[in-house]
């Protein structure tokens, strides 16, 4: 399969040398156009043109609507079966009896999961760029139960309150008897969930470059071009960027499952590429996205757990508050806020839950609070210029094609 689509790249690379020599000699006027409608595209942001942003934002939305609306017309049995099933689950929530219980365990796990991979996908597919949403909620999220864990010696938080606020349990424990497995199963499902969040979120450009390799078109998508670019001048390339691209789009296109596994399995920048590079030489779906899935989900997550739980373990927290405190002149002031926020949580963590909480803030939580609002808050401008290019896009495209009909 990859050597056929190899001989289908070097047979469209010799076409496109041949209209280049012969009859398409105006290629290279098209890509400076193509340029200078994608810098164009790219000035349309809220703090540059507001109102045409607004306005090409809201008939983008319309668009998507209708589009989503036709799509399901068109599928309107697996619309009603879903609808159907829909109304069953509504009849046994609200139905009583002593399945109740159940219902609502279900509810809570369903909510929970649902969260985690809601953030997983919005990390990974961003609409335009990513949240961060491991940095801002699932990283202090194993950051807190570590905590908590070592200074309860116990992970069997009472349910309620936890997960939303931690408080320890009544039970007397020894000290000394938490381990690091112990605070990783505690863990493992928002993570896991998190996880798989963020490898649906690798689907759009598998799918994108598939259907593109399937009908034949050229897609305007930058990252698109830039794989058949690379693709072109594979030969020729120097730097390094572009060696490390050849080298993920080498290792998916010969290895296959076990080298999608292994790009994601580690942290890597580079991944949106392979994707491309799968749907781009017809790589089957459950290939893709199952070694996606267990290489996220699995080894990737379980790897970064493990980062957070050590480095937030008892021992090296304070062994990075007394190296915070040896910083000369500004060390004792420094460290002076991180002690009163340690000493905080841990009254925290001790006091019950039907009694209050008491209410202590220094300058780290609120620093932490404005710095999720400020990226959760460009996180919604992105979107909104996102949508608006590709309204401009979709205006360039209709004017390419009335051209052409000319």
């Amino acid at each position: 399969m990859a050597e056929n689509g190899t001989d289908c790249d070097q047979r469209r690379i010799g076409m496109s040398k041949e209209q280049h020599n012969g009859n398409f000699t105006d290629s290279s006027l098209l890509s400076e156009r193509k340029r200078r409608d994608r810098e164009e595209r790219l000035n349309i942001v809220l703090w540059r043109q507001p109102l045409v942003t607004l306005q090409y934002f809201c008939l983008e939305t319309l668009i998507n609507l209708k589009e989503w609306t036709i799509k399901l017309w068109h599928r309107r049995s697996i619309l009603v079966s879903f609808l159907l099933m829909l109304a069953v689950l509504t009849a046994t929530y609200y139905v009583e009896g002593r399945h109740q219980q159940y219902v609502r365990y279900m509810e809570k796990k369903f909510f929970w999961c649902a969260y985690w991979v809601g953030l997983g996908i919005l990390s990974s597919v961003g609409l335009g760029t990513g949240l961060h949403t491991f940095l801002l909620y699932l990283g202090p999220h194993i950051a807190s139960v570590t905590l908590a864990a070592y200074e309860c010696n116990s992970v069997n938080f009472p349910e309620p309150p936890y997960p939303d606020q931690i408080v320890c349990p009544d039970e007397e424990v020894s000290d000394g008897s938490i381990s690091l497995w112990a605070i990783i199963s505690k863990v493992r499902l928002e993570a896991c969930m998190w996880g798989a969040g963020t490898a649906i979120g690798e689907l759009p450009p598998y799918f994108m470059a598939r259907a593109a390799r399937l009908s034949g078109a050229e897609p305007d998508d930058e990252e698109y071009q830039e794989f058949e670019e690379m693709l072109e001048h594979a030969e020729t390339a120097q730097d390094f960027a572009s060696r490390a691209k050849l080298a993920v789009q080498n290792l998916v296109q010969k290895v296959g499952f076990f080298g999608i596994l292994a790009c994601a399995s580690i942290p890597n920048p580079l991944f949106d590429l392979a994707g491309i590079t799968c749907g781009h030489f017809l790589v089957p779906f459950w290939t893709f996205f199952g070694a996606t899935l267990i290489g996220k989900a699995v080894i990737k997550m379980h790897i970064q757990k493990l980062f957070v739980i050590i480095t937030f373990s008892k021992h090296i927290v304070e062994q990075m508050v007394s190296l915070i405190g040896a910083i000369p002149s500004i060390g004792p002031s420094l460290q002076k806020p991180f002690q009163e926020y340690l000493e905080a949580q841990r009254i925290k963590l001790h006091h019950k839950h039907d009694g209050g909480v008491p209410q202590g803030e220094n300058w780290l939580s609120w620093m932490f609070e404005k710095l999720v609002i400020v990226m959760v808050c460009y996180f919604i401008l992105s979107i909104i210029n996102s949508m608006a290019q590709s309204y401009a896009k979709r205006l360039q495209q209709k004017m390419y094609s009335e051209e052409k009909t000319k």
